[in-house]
C-alpha cells in the first residue's frame, strides 16, 4: 500500500464531479479583455476620477453657458438683423424668426465643438475657469467626443418644442446625475466638466 494520496483535478474543485461543468467556457485569465472584476480589488473599483481635478461647480457651468450664448448670439442676431428685420416680434413674418433662431443655434454648435476640440475649453469655460474631460482618462476631447459633445447639446433645439423641451431635460440631468454630475450631452461623449482653478 502506498501512502500517496492522489491529487485532486484542480477544475473539479471541493465536492465536484469529474465532468461537472463540462461544455461551459472558462473565464478568461486576469488582465485579458473582459477578465479583471468590474468591482476592482476589495475596496471596490478605481474612480475613474482619480488624479483629475475637482468636478466643476454647476453654477459655474450655467454662468460660462450664460458668457457663450452672448459671445456668439449678441454678433450673429446683429449680423442677421438687417437680414430678417426685428425678428418678427410685431406679429409679421414669424419664420424669421426661427430662421434666425436656427443660425444662431449653428453657429454656437461650430463655435463650440471647435472650442472644445482644439483646449477642452469655450471662453466661457475660460472665463469660469472649468474645462470639458476625457471621464476615462482627463484628457482634452479631441474630434468626434468634442462634436457629439456639441451637437447634443445644440442641434435638437433646431425641433421646435420638442427640441426645446429635449435641451431642458438635458441640462436639467446635471442636478440629478450621480456621481459625475454629468448633462445628457456628457454622457453622450463620455465626458465631465472639471474645475481648472
Amino acid at each position: 500500500m502506498s501512502t500517496h494520496q492522489p491529487r485532486p483535478d484542480p477544475e473539479e474543485g471541493p465536492g465536484r464531479e469529474a465532468g461537472e461543468g463540462e461544455g461551459l467556457p472558462k473565464a478568461p485569465p486576469p488582465g485579458e479583455p473582459y477578465g479583471d472584476n468590474p468591482y476592482g480589488g476589495p475596496a471596490g473599483a478605481a474612480d475613474p476620477l482619480a488624479g483629475m481635478p475637482p468636478l466643476a461647480n454647476r453654477g459655474r457651468r450655467l454662468v460660462a453657458r450664460i458668457i457663450d450664448s452672448i459671445i456668439v448670439g449678441v454678433p450673429v442676431t446683429l449680423l442677421m438683423w438687417p437680414l430678417v428685420g426685428n425678428y418678427g416680434w410685431d406679429g409679421d413674418g414669424g419664420g424669421g424668426a426661427y430662421g434666425s433662431e436656427a443660425v444662431v443655434i449653428v453657429v454656437y454648435f461650430i463655435y463650440e465643438g471647435l472650442m472644445l476640440s482644439a483646449r477642452g475649453q469655450t471662453l466661457g469655460k475660460m472665463a469660469m475657469r472649468i474645462r470639458v474631460a476625457m471621464l476615462r482618462d482627463g484628457a482634452v476631447p479631441r474630434g468626434n467626443p468634442a462634436w457629439y459633445r456639441a451637437g447634443v447639446y445644440s442641434l435638437p433645439q433646431l425641433l421646435p418644442c420638442i427640441g426645446f423641451v429635449f435641451w431642458l431635460v438635458n441640462v436639467l440631468n446635471c442636478t440629478w446625475d450621480k456621481p459625475y454630475r454629468q448633462c445628457v450631452h456628457d454622457k453622450a461623449a463620455r465626458t465631465v466638466v472639471v474645475s481648472t482653478a
